[in-house]
């Protein structure tokens, strides 16, 4: 049995961290497991190369949710990276922190570590910014925040009618307010993408106590009594048990790192009985606690050909794309997808910081990453950043190699409905605001007919769709609360030598999109897992 000091499970945004600063002093071996392959494919790395990426058999797990009550029975895709850097390989490009209040909440929760405060000087260690020296940003970071210097008349036009409908401008959404309209910053580093495997993964590589193995699919936790002693895989139809001296970091995301514990004996007794799994520890929080961001898309018809969907219509907008790309990384496949964005208040009155986030782009298609419609188009899609809904991931059975059930419960509250109906209402208000209004040939969808509450939420039933942040199905909280998971450095309760490190933890869900704040963590932990181990020999 090959023995490590640390084995860290899934090489997704916060394993390629950990496995980087883990490794960084020389003093302690690590082995990095990813059941994907190593992140080859060229469109992993070309930053509108999402829309290959969205549905890959191989790059992505592709897995769906039970059927939603509350979207008209639909089951809803969650797509999630696997390949080195996991979802960071192929996930939006948004650079976003998330407000200084969701973290002000966690602490509030019981993780007093936890704050603004505390996290903020994670945040400026990771980063890369391109812009001007502040207090808030980082500038000698592994990962890339790098800033749309193009400018395209639709996403002014759109800044510009968001401005006049009292949002103001910015150029920098994460100094812990968040509110306003502009252009988002994007993890890209030079026109390419800067996924973790390439900020933190690809500098490490070449170190000698660490290892790197791809096609290893982890099948359980091997415990002695209650101390995770290593991992059971599968590499090339070969089932191999590795040893950890130290620990096992579970960093396989919402969805897997549950599904693990649960497959290992971790969770809700009734459950794993129920399915003649073995009971280590009875932890009702595993997998409970879900929480996700639900998609609403408006999409316009354009009145003048200056749209994405013109470009890649036609052989030569599409050379002329690739030429740009090619000469000096730039162009659309240097942007991806989402150029404008924008955090407000749909609800004023009950909300003091944004409550909605609004992504703009100068192209439109039926789903994300389908295919460009016939015509000039853009989308305004919104989300609500906060929601009341409550899911759960939970295994269907004890084989590894099955999909666990997901059941997120979108728009199942009524505060849900309001917000998501206010926001789609203030995103018409702006398509219907000069100078946007001057573009706007058409609403496409959900079009004239759809007016009322009800019909828009209606509207929202029927075509609503995740923004891919599934978190906290492993909740971070003091052993107090009955529902969580693992303490406020990561340890899961009542068991020793095992960590979860990646968005599970989250007690409650970040206001914006969770790959930095997921980096963050994993930065974090690392300080929390070497100072523990500075401490015992």
């Amino acid at each position: 049995m090959q023995r490590f000091d640390y084995v860290i499970v899934g090489a997704g945004s916060a394993g390629c961290v950990l496995a980087n600063r883990l490794s960084e002093n020389g003093k302690y071996s690590v082995c990095l497991l990813e059941a994907g392959p190593a992140d080859r494919y060229p469109w992993i790395h070309i930053p509108i190369g999402y829309g290959k990426t969205m549905f890959h058999k191989t790059y992505n797990w592709g897995f769906q949710t039970e059927a939603e009550a509350h979207l008209n029975g639909r089951r809803i895709y969650q797509p999630r990276g696997r390949t080195l850097g996991g979802s960071s390989s192929i996930n939006g490009l948004i650079y976003i922190r998330g407000q200084a209040r969701d973290y002000d909440e966690w602490a509030a929760l019981g993780n007093p570590g936890w704050s603004w405060e505390k996290c903020l000087p994670y945040f400026k260690k990771l980063e890369h910014n391109d812009l001007p020296d502040a207090p808030t940003r980082g500038r000698q970071g592994a990962l890339w925040a790098s800033s749309i210097n193009v400018r395209h008349p639709l996403v002014d036009a759109f800044i510009e009618a968001s401005r006049l409908n009292g949002v103001p401008l910015t150029r920098d959404f994460n100094d812990g307010t968040q509110e306003g309209v502009g252009y988002y910053q994007l993890t890209t580093r030079r026109g390419f993408r800067c996924s973790t495997s390439v900020a933190y993964l690809r500098p490490a590589r070449k170190r000698r106590n660490l290892t790197v193995k791809t096609g290893a699919q982890v099948m359980r936790i091997l415990f002695q009594e209650r101390r995770a002693r290593g991992v059971l895989y599968r590499h090339h139809d070969r089932d191999v048990e590795i040893q950890a001296d130290r620990e096992v970091c579970l960093c396989a995301g919402a969805i897997q790192s549950p599904q693990l514990l649960q497959l290992s004996g971790v969770g809700g007794a009734g459950l794993l009985r129920q399915h003649g799994i073995d009971l280590v520890h009875d932890l009702p929080g595993v997998g409970e606690n879900f929480q996700d961001h639900l998609q609403v898309r408006l999409m316009y018809e354009v009145s003048e050909p200056i749209t994405t969907n013109d470009e890649l219509r036609s052989l030569s907008g599409k050379m002329k794309m690739g030429l740009q790309w090619l000469w000096n990384r730039s162009g659309p496949l240097a942007l991806g997808i989402n150029m404008g964005g924008m955090f407000c208040r749909s609800l004023p009155q009950e909300n003091a910081t944004p409550d909605t986030q609004f992504h703009f782009a100068t192209l439109s298609a039926d789903h994300a990453a389908g295919q460009v419609h016939p015509f000039s188009g853009c989308t305004y899609s919104v989300c609500q950043l906060r929601p009341e809904a409550r899911g759960h991931v939970r295994i269907a059975g004890n084989d590894a190699f099955a999909a666990p059930l997901i059941q997120a419960n979108y728009l199942s509250t009524d505060f849900d409905q309001r917000s998501t109906v206010a926001a789609v209402k203030f995103a018409r208000r702006v398509a219907q605001s000069e100078p946007l209004a001057r573009y706007m040939k058409r609403e496409f969808r959900p079009g004239d007919a759809v007016r009322s509450d009800d019909e828009i939420l209606d509207f929202c039933r029927d075509h609503a769709s995740t923004i891919f942040h599934p978190s906290g199905t492993a909740k971070m909280g003091p052993a107090a609360d009955p529902m969580a998971v693992v303490d406020d450095a990561l340890r899961v309760h009542g068991l020793r030598n095992l960590r979860v490190v990646d968005c599970s933890i989250m007690p409650t869900l970040i206001s914006g999109n969770t790959n930095v704040p997921t980096v963050m963590i994993a930065e974090k932990a690392s300080d929390l897992i070497l100072e523990e181990a500075r401490s015992v020999p």
